[in-house]
């Protein structure tokens, strides 16, 4: 018989979320927890929200089918290995293999955008998309790509990592290899920093007492700014909706996808203005015949488009 429970951890650079969910799609709880970038402690915050949410639900290891774990960075989905996480500092570990040491239990693995698609397929699209981009914006900028409904993990597993295409200061591709990336140019923390060194050459933000308190400045810091109507933090934010926007045009351009679905916690805090601006940027950018097909728009889903993507990843793997 069919278990009826699965446990899905969605690993971020900066937290660990850790869900239960019903085998049909019920989320019973939820643990967020903050995330030391280190094997041991990652794998240990991994299994004691695990732990917790088993006793609060009174169930036994025994009860949950599969651990389904999304993971920022490049990993193989089949042996359980993260080849890089640099957010997270991991190279070529096998995560799969310790988290079974405490838990015995079928461990899957996902890239975490890629399981947000899986999730964000099923459950906000009921499995009827055909070509389509997602695209989370936050610590970093990662990629999924779904061709015919079915998602496109690549010959290595290397498919859909836009954060690391090299681009020119400007937002453009270059030939010419360098340290300017889609990541570096658009994601919240480079917002930041060039939010702060305006700040520090004088520029007035709403945002120069986190600053001064040395306060960690989130997205929904950013989206309060914005509504604020914060110049400075408008001008970054907007610059970087620009470079993402080209980047998607040209992409489309290649690909010639029909939905281009936005998430992440930059997305999530501020939807409209990043959407808006986005497809500003894309229109410009893409020819004209692809891009008149192209739908751009945020998931619903928000943070728990991974959790229901770990119920999909078990559904492919274990089913």
């Amino acid at each position: 018989m069919k278990k009826k429970f699965v446990i899905a951890v969605d690993l971020g650079g900066t937290k660990v979320l850790t869900a239960l969910l019903t085998r049909d799609g019920k989320i019973i709880n939820r643990l967020k927890n903050s995330v030391i970038p280190s094997k041991s402690k990652i794998v240990k915050t991994i299994t004691s929200s695990i732990a917790q949410l088993l006793t609060e639900a009174k169930l036994k290891s025994s009860d949950i089918e599969a651990i389904a774990l999304g993971v920022p960075g490049t990993v193989n989905p089949e042996k359980g290995i993260i080849a890089v996480a640099p957010n997270l500092k991991l190279i070529n570990f096998n995560i799969g293999k310790e988290l079974k040491k405490n838990l015995k239990l079928p461990i899957l693995i996902e890239n975490d955008v890629n399981i947000a698609a899986l999730g964000i397929k099923k459950f906000e699209y009921k499995d009827k998309l055909k070509n389509a981009l997602v695209v989370f914006i936050g610590t970093g900028i990662g990629g999924a790509l779904i061709f015919n409904n079915t998602l496109y993990r690549g010959s290595s597993f290397y498919a859909g990592e836009i954060g690391h295409m090299i681009l020119n200061e400007n937002g453009s591709f270059t030939s010419k290899p360098g340290k300017m990336t889609l990541e570096k140019a658009a994601s919240r923390p480079q917002i930041v920093k060039r939010i702060k060194a305006d700040i520090k050459n004088g520029s007035d933000s709403l945002l120069k007492d986190y600053f001064k308190q040395k306060k960690k400045i989130k997205s929904s810091a950013l989206a309060k700014a914005v509504k604020g109507k914060d110049k400075v933090a408008i001008r970054h934010i907007t610059d970087a909706c620009r470079t993402i926007g080209t980047s998607l045009g040209s992409l489309t351009t290649l690909l010639n996808i029909d939905t281009i679905i936005l998430g992440g916690g930059v997305v999530e805090a501020m939807p409209d203005f990043i959407t808006k601006n986005i497809k500003s940027a894309f229109d410009k950018a893409v020819l004209p015949e692809p891009g008149k097909l192209t739908k751009i728009t945020a998931t619903k889903l928000g943070d728990d488009a991974p959790l229901y993507g770990g119920l999909s990843l078990v559904e492919e793997f274990l089913n």
